[in-house]
């Protein structure tokens, strides 16, 4: 079970490993990018493509909290996998790509599709939970036509329409004019959860890097920023050292909150 090192709030993260976050929003319990596949075994990319993973999460399937929804941002196996498909309960809503939404509801999940910019709305009494699909390149030129459609996911939490918290997950996204756009429309981003590692795939770089992940910060601006997704697999060649020190060098080191696994902190301190 995750260890909580600091008194759990409304507003709090644990990082479970890779790309996996369970989200407390107010009552809201979100789950981001469900991978629960064990050390050692393989993340299955498509085309052939695979990864060993390197470290096991600090959560199993069967010890999810029951899940208000759950945010996928693309249907890669080191983000959604066979033990999350048969583990997780297909009813929570599962708010993803147009893509991946395509592939998981004839499997029984209860897929919410999102184009970009549209969302989806969680609510409970005045108390919700906005997920808006933000823009991803998961990778240039001719790969881009091969690995699936990514998004981003902004969520925004509002007690009687009053917003509380805006948390962004970047999703597997490469650094450029999108994000311009991200900040243009969402200004005031208290929490960026940034998917990093430089992950190499045919001699092509698919997710930040160190220089990238820095060039993020500057033009969405948030707050504060949570790194993951980025030592969990062999292809992730970029290490969250690397960034670390660039961001020092960058004078944006007191941005970035680094959270081990099964730690749980508090979004409202962070920011």
């Amino acid at each position: 079970m995750p260890r909580h090192t600091e008194t759990t709030s409304s507003h709090s993260l644990t990082f479970i490993g890779n790309a996996t976050t369970i989200l407390q929003l107010g009552s809201f319990t979100l789950m981001t990018d469900p991978n629960f596949l064990r050390k050692g075994q393989r993340a299955y990319l498509g085309k052939g493509l695979w990864s060993r993973r390197l470290h096991d999460p600090a959560l199993s399937v069967d010890k999810v909290p029951t899940l208000d929804a759950i945010v996928l941002s693309h249907l890669h196996g080191d983000h959604w996998d066979r033990v999350a498909r048969a583990g997780l309960d297909r009813s929570s809503p599962l708010i993803t790509t147009t893509h991946a939404a395509r592939r998981l509801a004839p499997q029984g999940f209860a897929t919410q599709g999102l184009r970009t910019w549209e969302d989806h709305v969680l609510t409970r009494g005045g108390e919700e939970v906005r997920v808006t699909s933000m823009p991803g390149i998961h990778a240039k030129g001719a790969l881009r036509r091969v690995l699936p459609a990514v998004m981003g996911s902004l969520l925004e939490h509002s007690v009687a329409g009053q917003p509380q918290l805006r948390v962004y997950i970047s999703g597997d996204t490469l650094t450029g004019d999108h994000l311009d756009a991200v900040h243009e429309r969402f200004p005031d981003i208290d929490v960026a959860i940034v998917h990093l590692g430089g992950t190499r795939i045919l001699a092509s770089t698919v997710t930040m890097d160190a220089p990238q992940g820095v060039d993020f910060l500057r033009r969405v601006a948030p707050r504060s920023a949570i790194p993951v997704h980025y030592d969990d697999y062999k292809v992730m060649r970029s290490p969250l050292s690397a960034f670390l020190q660039q961001a020092d060098r960058a004078q944006l080191g007191d941005v970035v909150r680094p959270v081990k696994r099964g730690e749980t902190v508090d979004l409202v301190s962070a920011r």
